[in-house]
């Protein structure tokens, strides 16, 4: 692996994007196809995001814990995101490279401190694409009843929702890997398609709700969950906590977008707060038009059966519909993302089986091998939701945890970088059409240090075995220290590979 401690400094590619001089700087010669456009961009960390897919997927999980006051957890969690996005947009015009969290932790650190990023990363991507795949059964059980292949309750909580997600979750991660081996012209159509889809639900829904609200804004004030108002902003916070992640999968496409070090930025921040907004409205129009706060419903169907139950089975399964489109994009984006992430190690010789990882058929132009690697990872851990309906909540906390740290290895070296007057690390810098690199000027060092800080805090909160949470029924240590047995194991495993890849080295 051969990569400098200092950040490179960007030259002028050419006017259309489509040259590899802005790759033969790093290193590297381009291999995937650069066609993808703004909007396609902002498609790749939209869809990642997925407020439909997310929402839907974990609404009932905060609300059952705050109440009507969790709402306020996702703003507070949109602006720490905001601080780690602006982060990550200086960095994304800078280092424009497929595999962003490991390459810029790997020039801001060193290269072994990039790889645990990296590792960290690839396995909580993996993780998130399985947790992805599994919100198919909060909808599609509720459009058709005949989407429920196994038992008669499709609730996630309950063994036979449980064993159903897995099912309806293997077959979609078998689509995407699919998409993902094939030429990227037809992965980006579908993205495309169903982030317009989605925009166009979350508009929707959010207006249809708002029109047959039930109570007024000021209900978000009152808790009403299992706890008071420090369960209301932690464990409530994780609804917005899983949904606002993955913006910066622009930048993960950087290799295959025109122009990336003036778009990726942009579209980084674009995706983020275009979801923020949509999310935000989304909560707010389920709790105004919920038919009832204190049935129970909420807490245990979410948003679905908001749905249903305010505007009738007809419209409201029409738009559950448009949620399993926009949860099927989700999981394209994800695994994509995670390709990308496994492709960029790979091809740094600095995983096993690196030269079959890294291989791009010209025909595709696509890394099919690492694709089909996420997909049968993800699949795999799927099998887990067989075992107890728990690890539901376990697997999706778990790869936010992960995520959120891989975050903060890069926030982290970035800070060390500005306290040694190192960062940015060269002035009046230009994108391939001309134009000034995004750049947080003299905001950079209060803002780094908020990520930093929010980035810390946000680990340990999703990370702590809380028994209420991950255990309530007792008798499942496992499932309460999952995050924590999981990262252990995920560091552990890396260290051990890093020690055998050194000593076969040595030999």
């Amino acid at each position: 692996m051969t990569v400098t401690t200092d950040p490179a400094r960007p030259t002028p590619s050419e006017a259309d994007g489509t040259g590899d001089g802005s790759l033969a700087e790093f290193g590297y010669h381009q291999e995937l196809r650069r066609r993808m456009g703004r909007y396609a961009s902002f498609a790749a960390g939209f869809s990642f995001i997925s407020v439909l897919t997310t929402v839907f997927q974990f609404f009932a999980i905060g609300y059952s814990f705050g109440g009507p006051l969790f709402f306020w957890t996702w703003p507070a969690v949109l602006l720490g995101q905001l601080l780690v996005a602006a982060c990550f947009a200086e960095l994304a015009a800078r280092l424009p490279i497929a595999g962003a969290v490991y390459q810029w932790s790997s020039r801001l650190g060193s290269p072994a401190f990039g790889w645990y990023a990296g590792w960290i990363m690839v396995i909580g991507r993996i993780v998130v694409v399985a947790a992805a795949a599994l919100a198919l059964q909060v909808v599609l059980p509720a459009v058709w009843s005949g989407f429920q292949l196994v038992g008669g309750d499709p609730a996630p909580t309950t063994t036979s929702g449980a064993a159903n997600a897995a099912l309806l979750g293997v077959a979609l991660l078998a689509l995407t890997t699919l998409l993902n081996v094939l030429d990227n012209r037809l992965l980006s159509a579908v993205n495309t398609v169903g982030v317009t889809a989605e925009i166009a639900g979350v508009s929707l829904i959010v207006v249809l709700l708002v029109t047959h609200a039930e109570r007024d804004p000021g209900i978000t004030l009152h808790t009403g969950g299992q706890g008071g108002v420090i369960a209301a902003l932690l464990v409530g916070s994780f609804t917005a906590a899983y949904v606002l992640i993955g913006f910066e999968s622009a930048s993960e496409m950087s290799e295959e977008t025109v122009n990336p070090r003036r778009t990726a930025p942009r579209t980084t921040l674009t995706a983020l707060t275009t979801s923020g907004v949509c999310g935000g409205l989304l909560l707010l129009g389920g709790l105004l038009a919920a038919p009832s706060l204190s049935d129970g419903r909420l807490a245990s169907e979410g948003l679905s059966y908001v749905l249903t139950s305010t505007l009738g089975d007809g419209l409201g399964k029409v738009l559950l519909a448009d949620v399993a489109l926009a949860i099927c994009a989700a999981t394209l984006a994800i695994q994509t993302s995670a390709t990308r992430m496994l492709y960029s190690m790979a091809r740094d010789g600095v995983l096993p089986w690196s030269p079959r990882l890294a291989r791009v058929p010209r025909r595709t132009g696509m890394p099919g091998t690492a694709a089909a690697v996420v997909g049968v990872c993800a699949a795999l851990l799927l099998l887990l939701n067989l075992a107890s309906p728990q690890a539901f909540l376990a697997i999706g906390t778990t790869c936010i945890a992960m995520v959120y740290l891989a975050y903060a290895m890069v926030t982290g070296p970035m800070l060390l970088r500005r306290l040694r007057g190192q960062w940015p690390p060269v002035d009046g810098e230009r994108d391939e059409l001309g134009g000034r690199l995004f750049s947080l000027g003299r905001w950079g060092l209060p803002v780094n240090v908020l990520a930093v800080g929010y980035g810390v805090l946000m680990t340990v909160n999703l990370s702590w075995p809380r028994a209420g949470v991950y255990d309530p029924e007792g008798g499942h240590w496992y499932f309460q220290w999952f995050t924590v047995l999981f990262l252990g194991v995920t560091v552990v495993t890396g260290a051990l590979y890093r020690r055998y890849r050194r000593g076969t080295s040595a030999a």
